[in-house]
Order: C-alpha cells, then structure tokens, then sequence
C-alpha cells in the first residue's frame, strides 16, 4: 500500500485562549485523490488545514508529508510550503498585491526563480483558472469569485502537489461555483490533489472520492464516497444527513419504481436511472 501524501497522526493542538482546535486527529490524504473535510463550525477543520502546510505545529503528535515528518526550519517550511498550497476562506486575507500578475508572481519570486520562469508559471497559472486577460486589471477592481481564482492562481504558480481550500464554494453564487469546480477539475486531472472543506454533504457525495468527517477536533471516519449510504450512522454522530439523492433512490427503489443498486451521485445520474426505468 503506497504511503499517503498527507498525514496527521494523533495531532494535538490548544489555542492560546484554552479552546481545542484538535484533539489526537489521525486523517490520511492519498496522492492524486479529491478530498472532502466536513464537520460543523468550531469541529477543526481550518485548525488542521493549518497543519498542513505549517502555518500551526501541533503540540502532540506527528504531521508527515510524502512519508517523511514535517521539517519546521526555515528551509523545512519553504520546501513544505511550494508543495502545498492554502487557499482560504476570505480571498481579502490573501491579496495584497496591486494588480493580479503581482500578486500571482509574488510566491515564485519568492522561492527565488529567474524572471522568465516566474512570468511562465504566472501566465500558466492565470489561464488554469480563466483569469488570464485580467492580469493587469488592479485587484479591488475584482468580482469576489474573480479574486477567488486569483488566489487559487497565486498558489497554482508555486506549483503545488497538494491543493487545500477552505471553504472555497462560500460567497459564490450558482455560476461562481460552477466556474470554480470546472477549474478544481482541471487541477485534479493534471495530478494535483485536492482537499477542501464544506458544509454541503450533498456536494461532497457528487464531487469527492473521500470524505472526512470532523467533530470536536478528530477526524470520526474517512468514507468512501461511493459508499456514503453505508454509513449513515457516522454522519448522524457528525450532525449530518444523508445526501438527499440517497433518500430519494431508496424512496423510488422502495415503490418498485426503480430496481435495487448503488445510488447515484447526483441528481442529474438520478434522473437519468428514472427516465429509463419508465421508458
């Protein structure tokens, strides 16, 4: 069994103020996958984002990246840190350039690469995300999803393998978040791994092959997507439903009006099996 890109053992971590951000959470990430974190607010999900790529060191336990134990060195960190990369919650707390080609050159040039290569790696991590023809455009002249993709950019630039984002869907609306998983799409098909977190259950069972469920601090359980169904039990300690396209395939199959298999993931899959069956 190939070793997991990312992994927390037994991680702990109390705020200053006393409050518990992780309480001996194990989660494991595997290379090349779609990862979801869910849990309510305050169960630790940003805390262990944070652990990810160093912002946090945990006071217990163990952080390892690609098998090897988390070097917290100033090189250790710079070396961690162009591997994974951290979009979060608010793109305001991560802007802070004049213009968007500044701000997406800003991690290159601080790894300390030559011009020609920063102005590569800026104008491939622009088109990844569709904001290409805006780089010269000054970014508090940006739609709130504009300014989302430019910080999914500002990361891609540094090349990452491990892609985390914070509640990335907050904010936008329909189409925003349509244009947003087109591009997650994209990355995931070019081989960068993907873990973010949400609240939405049902996007979780259509997007990710993995979901993590967090409460008080731990990861409770790593599921299976496909597998969702299976574990209702789970969910329900977390506080969550099942996706309501389960409920409704085992309301049809229940009337005989669809036969007995695995739920689909979406309702567009489900309306699908429905059209058949009554055709």
């Amino acid at each position: 069994m190939n070793s997991p890109l990312l992994e927390l053992s037994q991680v702990s971590y109390r705020y200053p103020d006393g409050s518990v951000g992780l309480d001996g959470c194990t989660l494991r990430i595997a290379r090349g996958s779609r990862n979801v974190l869910i849990g309510a607010n305050g169960s630790g999900k940003t805390t262990l984002f944070q652990h990810s790529n160093g912002l946090l060191r945990p006071q217990a336990g163990v952080v390892r990246y690609d098998g090897k134990d988390i070097d917290y060195g100033r090189a250790g960190l710079r070396d961690l840190r162009s591997k994974v990369g951290m979009v979060f919650q608010n793109p305001d707390h991560q802007l802070f350039s004049a213009s968007v080609q500044e701000d997406v050159s800003f991690g290159p040039l601080n790894l300390g690469l030559d011009m020609a290569t920063v102005r590569q790696r800026v104008t491939a991590a622009l088109q990844a995300v569709g904001m290409l023809e805006h780089a010269d455009k000054a970014v508090h002249n940006l739609s709130f999803g504009q300014k989302k993709r430019v910080c999914i950019a500002g990361v891609l630039a540094m090349e990452p393998e491990l892609l985390v984002l914070d509640e990335p869907m907050a904010g936008l609306d329909h189409a925003m978040q349509k244009e947003l998983l087109a591009v997650l799409d994209g990355l995931h098909q070019r081989g960068i791994t993907l873990l973010l977190a949400t609240h939405n259950i049902d996007f979780a069972y259509r997007w990710a092959e993995h979901i993590h469920l967090m409460a008080a601090g731990r990861c409770t359980a790593s599921l299976n997507a496909g597998e969702l169904g299976e574990h209702a039990a789970a969910l329900a300690a977390v506080g969550l439903p099942l996706p309501e396209v389960i409920k409704l395939h085992r309301g049809l199959v229940e009337r005989d009006i669809l036969p007995p298999g695995p739920p689909p993931r979406s309702a567009a899959n489900l309306l699908a099996l429905f059209n058949g069956a009554i055709a």
